[in-house]
Order: structure tokens, then sequence, then C-alpha cells
């Protein structure tokens, strides 16, 4: 039997907004995109969808008395540079990042540490540095 990850399904009152936001941050095209369903990116990548949820309240976080349920990573080359894209696309900062990105506010040697947002609906997401 095998099993694959076909989407990850984020909900949201204006998924038409929220899948421009994604498909204009990882350059990808909108695929999909009726009333209630919109997906985006294609064969090559992995596809993210969002599905219309009329009374979505997004997560309170970094907060003690709830909890973010789900959060995506993405992984940059450039943090400041793809910090700057999100932010012009309607991303927010949070204030947690990575404890290097706190204590030094420099690239870990490593290769480690993260930003974390939230996109325009309120979803929280990571933007972590890769292999660059």
């Amino acid at each position: 039997m095998a099993i694959r990850l076909q989407t990850v399904v984020l909900e949201a009152r204006d998924i038409r907004a929220l899948a421009r936001f994604y498909a204009d941050l990882l350059g990808v095209r909108i695929t999909r995109a009726d009333d209630d369903w919109f997906d985006i990116g294609d064969d090559a990548t992995t596809t993210l969808s969002f599905q219309h949820s009329p009374r979505y309240e997004p997560p309170v976080w970094p907060d003690d008395s709830g909890a973010m349920q789900i959060h995506l990573d993405f992984e940059v080359d450039d943090i400041d540079e793809a910090e700057a894209a999100a932010l012009s696309l309607g991303a927010t900062r949070l204030p947690w990042s990575s404890r290097h990105e706190v204590d030094q506010g420099l690239r870990a040697e490593s290769g480690t540490g993260f930003r974390v947002y939230t996109d325009p609906a309120g979803h929280p997401f990571c933007l972590c540095w890769g292999g660059g």
C-alpha cells in the first residue's frame, strides 16, 4: 500500500486572496479556482490548497492559552530578501525567531535559523534558512 501526501489545505474566509498571497510568495501559479477551493502549484511542486470557511478564526500564537495547530516552513536562501517579499505581500512578522536570530541577528554557521510570520488570514508560517 502506498500513501502519499496530496496537498495541505488551509481554511480562510477569502481564499482567493490567500491563494494569491502564497502563489506570489512561492512563485507558482493558481491551478484551480472555484467558489470554495483554490489550489496552487503543479506537478513539479507540492500543492497547497485553500478551502472557503466563512467562520474561520485565525489562531492566536504565540499564546500559552492556545495552539497554532499547524504551520508551514519555507526554506529560503536569503532570509532578509524573503522577509521583504513576504511583508510586501501582506505577511506580519511575529515576535519569535530562532535563538541564533534573537541573540546575534546573523545566520547560524550550521545554516539553521528561522523567523515566524502570519499570512494575511492569520496562519503562522516560518521562513527558514536553507543551503544558500
